[in-house]
């Protein structure tokens, strides 16, 4: 649950760069925003394994 957890504070912690870019054309914030955006990527890779592995855990 964790890894659900980390990814929803990155979301939450990104929106600030996403208004910043979007509405106002902040380039940095878009850099920024891009850097999230990759890191989200990679928690949710990650959520993903850590649900299939319990998922088969509990099959067995």
């Amino acid at each position: 649950m964790s890894t659900f957890q980390k990814l929803k504070d990155l979301v939450a912690a990104t929106e600030a760069d996403a208004v910043a870019f979007h509405e106002k054309g902040n380039k940095a914030a878009g850099t920024r925003l891009r850097k999230a955006y990759q890191e989200i990527k990679v928690l949710a890779q990650a959520g993903r394994t850590e649900v299939t592995e319990l998922k088969n855990k509990e099959s067995k």
